[in-house]
């Protein structure tokens, strides 16, 4: 029996366009998750891409059954809706499942205890065939698999984007303090609290780390156990350099999980590109996807799900390359998990990772007016070893705090976690330059290198860490002191005034809601 549960959908959310209901969402996750506990289902899948035809064929196929649908049966938000519009609606809180016919009153009981529509909308059959029928009238009658395991496959025809020069005469930075200020008040690094404070994300009481951090961590209800979940991409990376850009869209996702203290489990895909019939717009899917692929392997996180938006274009002009990369992770107790800010005057800053300088493609070049250079390469095997360590320190309670380096490189990450503990530090130039290679101020500060971290350790701590970051094969340095209501750059070419924490917040805060204002 092939069955049919949707969320109800008050008159005032009828729109064309379906927007989701969160409440209604967990009403079905918990109908779902309950009877899938009282054995009467064989099968299910959730309803995406192309509604009802894309779930069923695809149950189908993978059951190596036909299948027939009668959609009379189907709950919609309207009469006379066409087999066609029935077919490939894309309404939200809908999954489909494969029943056994005699739990069938079982399953209709549970989803009228969740306040859910449920409809028997069809069987399984021993033929090869998808049979649709609305009103007693045959709709469809196709052989099954020719629309899932046997359907054609395009072939079409791409061009490597070619990697960008490497960025010459990289601009200079006279004072750090006032670029910091000028990128942390501005549209690509504000606050994002202005969106995600109007929705509540504490349901429940099992969340422990909500938005505004490198990933939200959820308890597991009932347990000792916690879930990370983050998402990230750097679309002008992608632009860039395709292959490094799906490189490191998984990578900053993988450190996001190993700041929070979690073991990243596996990643979902969404990616979001121009139109795929022109040559060039193919060449960056394909460059993106390979980078993905390769990132996955080598950080040991499968690809579970995921899906795929093109066409992305207004009056010719795609979108950037944007191949979005969900990850979640696993904390075994959640006594383990960490979070970015500050907590002690006299706390040191350590920086874990090779820092090289690089500032191609980065958001302190765009504050420059600049839009140039490669895409800084990902070392995998480094972002391995850099993550793993992390979690490793932290388990042996050596963190008092985590954050991964990204947009803005040090100064950034090192000023976000002053704004999370209400802390400031001194930051040298002791750790700047170890190999001589002669960084500047600019390249130092707001480089982004990619596989590193910044720490907050007590100082009785720093041997331990150091230790263990040699003994890993992890570059690591000290870079600053926890302290103070400001943020001070101090030491031979960093020296500029004082920023204070008050200002910094003012201006991190103050962007969006005033752009949204005024929108």
């Amino acid at each position: 029996r092939v069955a049919s549960s949707t969320a109800v959908i008050a008159e005032e959310k009828r729109p064309t366009v379906q927007v989701g209901d969160p409440f209604k969402e967990k009403c079905l996750l918990e109908a779902c998750l309950e009877l899938m506990s009282s054995g009467a289902v064989v099968s299910i899948q959730d309803m995406g891409a192309a509604g009802l035809t894309c779930s069923a064929v695809e149950m189908g196929d993978k059951g190596d059954l036909g299948v027939r649908l009668d959609l009379g049966a189907v709950p919609t938000r309207e009469p006379g809706m066409s087999a066609y519009e029935m077919l490939l609606s894309e309404s939200q809180e809908r999954m489909l499942m494969v029943l056994h016919a005699a739990k069938e009153d079982e399953a209709r009981a549970i989803f009228a205890k969740w306040g859910l529509d449920f409809a028997i909308v069809g069987e399984t059959i021993a033929e090869d065939r998808f049979e649709v029928f609305l009103n007693g009238v045959q709709e469809v009658d196709l052989p099954l698999k020719a629309l899932s395991g046997e359907a054609p496959e395009y072939e079409r025809p791409w061009v490597e984007t070619p990697p960008a020069a490497p960025l010459a005469d990289p601009p200079d930075c006279a004072d750090p303090a006032a670029a910091l200020l000028e990128l942390m008040g501005g549209p690509d690094l504000c606050s994002r609290a202005w969106i995600w404070r109007q929705y509540d994300s504490s349901v429940m009481a099992d969340t422990l780390a909500g938005p505004g951090g490198d990933a939200a961590v959820v308890r597991v209800h009932g347990t000792n156990k916690g879930l990370a979940f983050t998402s990230d991409v750097t679309p002008r990376y992608c632009r860039a350099n395709p292959l490094e850009g799906g490189r490191q869209a998984v990578a900053e996702a993988y450190r996001n999980l190993c700041a929070v203290g979690a073991k990243p489990l596996a990643v979902t895909d969404n990616l979001n590109f121009g139109n795929p019939e022109k040559p060039e717009i193919m060449g960056q899917f394909v460059g993106c996807v390979k980078g993905i692929g390769e990132a996955c392997v080598a950080l040991g996180a499968p690809v579970v799900s995921g899906n795929v938006s093109l066409y992305n274009e207004t009056d010719g002009q795609a979108i950037l390359p944007t191949p979005t990369i969900g990850a979640v992770g696993l904390l075994s107790d959640i006594s383990l998990a960490l979070d970015m800010a500050l907590k002690g005057e006299g706390d040191l800053l350590v920086l874990l990772g090779a820092s090289h300088g690089r500032l191609g493609q980065s958001i302190f070049l765009r504050h420059c007016g600049r839009e140039e250079g490669d895409a800084p390469p990902v070392d995998l095997t480094a972002e391995r070893k850099a993550g793993e360590l992390v979690r490793a320190l932290n388990e042996k309670g050596l963190l008092k705090a985590a954050h991964d380096l990204s947009d803005g490189g040090l100064a950034v990450a090192a000023a976000e976690m002053a704004l999370a503990g209400g802390l400031g530090f001194s930051m040298t130039a002791a750790g700047a330059d170890p190999e001589g290679r002669g960084i500047d101020v600019a390249a130092w500060l707001f480089g982004e290198d990619q596989g590193r971290y910044l720490l907050s350790i007590a100082a009785p701590s720093l041997e331990a860490v150091a230790a263990a970051a040699a003994e890993a094969g992890v570059p690591c340095a000290e870079v600053g002191v926890v302290g103070g209501d400001s943020i001070r750059f101090e030491g031979g070419d960093l020296s500029a005034p004082p920023l204070l924490l008050e200002d910094l917040r003012r201006a991190h805060e103050r962007w969006m809601p005033s752009w949204m204002a005024r929108a």
